[in-house]
């Protein structure tokens, strides 16, 4: 058994802010890279101890180590271990770089983990919503009503996960997105997922899906909760067309998505109304984002929401939705061979 000690399970002191990137890009992949190749014969030992982040990740380090996680400030014991670890690695941004781990382990043995973390109480939570009664209900049916459902189950719409947003970056007309959405021919599902969300809930709803939507923030970081071949379509605010590709485009093809960016105009930016039509915040967000981060976040994190073009955007949609109904199609075909 070794010990592995870390400062906060984190290496900023943002992963301990409720902020959802750093909790993961910072802590628990970090966690998963340092440690997967002890295959859990491993303690984590954490200088600066939060009982709230061991209960929201608990399910997940319970799948990293065999041990509870030790409060080293909080316990008095002596504990004696053959080696230590002192610090975390970290690769890149959300990934986890297979040349550089043992067994070439990549970030979609990481998601492997999350899938083994969540989903039994993912289905937990479909029983006790009633999904175990009609599973009951199906059993006894008659067999041409089990073929009726199969063909209906073949039938059945693709679902499409939007992430919403209540503050800034919200989509103001989120709700003409969800009728285009539903008439172009996607079950849809509008997920406003709060810091106390049960993350068993997030996953099991984008497990699900075959699309997600949202705004670039943190909570894109949920893409990770997405089944490789599944498709993310980010919505780039302007003035975060960097940080947008690089935290969570780039990662997301990593991780074998579909990724589609959409880069959204002036006009379809809240500032269009708050700045003349040459202001540089519309015409060259490169120039404002040279004059800092605290200053470009003050303009384009905290005081820009977005109202699509939904003619413009529709294109991405469909795009998306004749990529998923082919894959199901190819999918529907090799089982029937």
């Amino acid at each position: 058994m070794s010990l592995m000690m870390c400062r906060r399970c984190s290496s900023r002191l943002e992963g301990y802010t409720g902020n959802v990137y750093h909790e993961f890009n910072d802590g628990l992949l970090p966690l998963f890279i340092t440690s997967q190749h002890f295959k859990k014969k491993v303690v984590f030992v954490i200088l600066e101890y939060h009982d709230w982040w061991i209960m929201k990740y608990g399910d997940i380090l319970s799948h990293l180590s065999d041990y509870p996680a030790i409060d080293f400030s909080g316990d008095k014991r002596t504990h004696c271990f053959p080696e230590a670890i002192v610090g975390l690695r970290i690769h890149d941004e959300l990934t986890v770089d297979p040349s550089l781990m043992h067994e070439n382990k990549s970030i979609v043995d990481f998601r492997n983990v999350l899938d083994l973390a969540y989903l039994p109480r993912v289905k937990s939570l479909l029983e006790e919503s009633g999904a175990q009664e009609k599973l009951n209900q199906k059993a006894h049916s008659s067999s041409s009503d089990v073929r009726g459902e199969v063909h209906d189950a073949t039938l059945k719409r693709p679902k499409l996960v939007i992430l919403s947003r209540n503050g800034s970056r919200a989509i103001t007309n989120e709700d003409l997105l969800v009728k285009m959405a539903e008439e172009i021919g996607f079950q849809v599902e509008v997920l406003r997922p709060e810091r106390t969300t049960e993350l068993a809930r997030i996953y099991g709803a984008l497990n699900s899906s075959e699309v997600m939507i949202g705004v670039h923030g943190a909570a894109m970081t949920h893409f990770l909760f997405m089944r490789p071949g599944s498709v993310f379509i980010q919505v780039i605010p302007l003035g975060t067309e960097w940080a947008a590709d690089a935290y969570y485009g780039e990662p997301a093809r990593k991780l074998g998505l579909k990724y589609i960016g959409y880069q959204i105009l002036p006009r379809e930016s809240s500032l269009y109304d708050k700045y003349d039509r040459n202001d540089p915040v519309l015409r060259d967000p490169q120039s404002v984002s040279d004059k800092g981060w605290q200053y470009t976040k003050s303009i384009y994190l905290d005081n820009q929401n977005v109202r699509l073009n939904l003619r413009r955007f529709q294109k991405r949609l469909l795009r998306a939705y004749i990529y998923t109904i082919a894959k199901k199609n190819r999918r529907s075909h090799l089982q029937s061979q």
